[in-house]
């Protein structure tokens, strides 16, 4: 049993150490929905929270607290008031979101000092910090409605979060701001996670949330025949959502999808959304190559696209000296040209350092990945993972449960993400009528 279970950690090890080296020093602003600790996850997010900090990476908490405040006000009699997905903060409703705010500081900082042997938490030294980091202004009056006590962030206090941080702690802020009057505000924890997220130009902002994620056809439902897109570049994210109605409700489409294009526009480069029903759901999408939910990446100057026929002289330059030394098989202008459409690329002012062709087989479900070609200027910096993960996105859209790649000299890359070998016959039948036997590439598989 020990020695499977070697065989099974190692690799697995070495695979994740990458993305531990890639985030440490790194700051992460979570933002986790009441609903979640309501369900009893808090023990398991702490836990994951606290690996995460104990590999370097400095990590800003901010709790919602919807489902709590309601029981509040259940207890009291009081009904709940809502306008366009946000809460109308009587006086009743604010008292209750006080008694909830302490009861969940309390609940997550007794979480975090847990130390019982044999558990993920043992010998670790948590220190959270919470404190009155965010200042707070009235939202007023909007199409009619007063939201009373409810708030909007105006100035994050960036230089005690980054003190507290830099000293070690853990940054924990509850859904609240203050006027410099004394008044205390109401705030959606969305807001207030993207507001901080922007202020401290973190690295991530990750929703921990009742949706999975956005579906490849967003307005269908969610099913193996529908997966999550784990990636949606910024572009892609913001035609989505202006397709959208307005979102009321956590589970509509562009409930939090709005809040991670906002970060990513004022400089967040890279937001998620995660489903807190998945235990570890923090882990996987942070040390996985896949992830678990979709992230939304703002590219900035380097473009990730499909391919136009403007681009054909490009994706020749690249793949001309790798097709000369054997490690691609010869592909001639004319063909590129009549399959452009089938290329994704990545550019960066006008010049392609990286590309990959996507060949469907829709009758066994599958499409080979061809020509992955990244530029020697640009190798080990993530455009081949970029290409990848695109091409499996166009993949998936098409209803496509696999892709295959053949290939002689780059077969480890392929399997350390996720890649399988196959004997050639796996093939489909109209692809293994062009396998070329002398050549004897190497066939594998990647179940999407």
């Amino acid at each position: 049993m020990s020695t499977v279970f070697n065989f099974t950690f190692v690799p697995w090890f070495r695979a994740v150490a990458p993305y531990i080296h890639m985030h440490r020093g790194k700051t992460f602003v979570v933002g986790v929905v009441g609903e979640a600790i309501a369900a009893g996850k808090l023990a398991n997010i702490a836990m994951d929270l606290a690996l995460i900090q104990s590999l370097g990476v400095k990590i800003v908490l901010v709790h919602g607290f919807r489902p709590q405040v309601d029981e509040q006000l259940k207890t009291k009699g009081h009904a709940p008031r809502f306008s366009q997905g946000l809460r109308v903060t009587d006086e009743v409703a604010l008292d209750s979101a006080q008694e909830a705010a302490g009861q969940l500081r309390f609940e997550i900082e007794a979480a975090f000092s847990q130390g019982l042997p044999n558990t993920p938490m043992a010998g670790s030294t948590v220190r959270v910090i919470s404190g009155n980091f965010l200042t707070a202004r009235p939202m007023g009056i909007i199409d009619g409605v007063d939201f009373k006590s409810t708030g909007v962030v105006r100035k994050v206090d960036v230089a005690g979060i980054t003190r507290s941080l830099d000293a070690g702690a853990m940054v924990l802020i509850s859904p609240f701001g203050f006027s410099p009057t004394g008044e205390a505000f109401n705030l959606s924890m969305e807001e207030v996670a993207t507001s901080v997220a922007v202020a401290l130009q973190a690295d991530k902002l990750i929703f921990l949330a009742e949706k999975p994620g956005i579906t490849v056809r967003p307005l269908e439902p969610e099913g193996p025949d529908n997966p999550i897109d784990t990636e949606i570049p910024l572009a892609e994210a913001r035609a989505l959502m202006a397709s959208l109605p307005a979102p009321t409700r956590p589970l509509d489409v562009g409930y939090y999808l709005r809040h991670c294009i906002t970060a990513c526009e004022l400089g967040v480069e890279r937001s998620h959304i995660i489903p807190f029903a998945v235990d570890g759901a923090l882990l996987l999408e942070v040390y996985v190559h896949d992830g678990i939910g979709t992230m939304v990446v703002d590219e900035k100057l380097e473009s990730l696209r499909e391919a136009t026929a403007d681009d054909v002289t490009g994706i020749l330059q690249l793949i001309e000296p790798f097709e000369k030394d054997g490690t691609l098989v010869k592909r001639s202008r004319t063909e590129i040209e009549r399959d452009i459409g089938n290329y994704t690329i990545v550019e960066h002012d006008g010049v392609i350092f990286a590309c990959a062709a996507l060949y469907p087989y829709p009758e066994t479900k599958t499409a080979e990945m061809a020509a992955l070609t990244v530029s020697p200027q640009s190798q080990g910096q993530g455009d081949g993972e970029k290409v990848l993960r695109r091409v499996e996105q166009r993949a998936r859209a098409m209803g496509l449960s696999s892709i295959f790649v053949l290939t002689t000299r780059t077969m480890h890359w392929f399997i350390k993400r996720g890649f399988q070998a196959v004997d050639p016959e796996w093939l489909p039948e109209a692809r293994k009528r062009k396998y070329n036997w002398d050549r004897r590439s190497q066939v594998l598989v990647k179940k999407l």
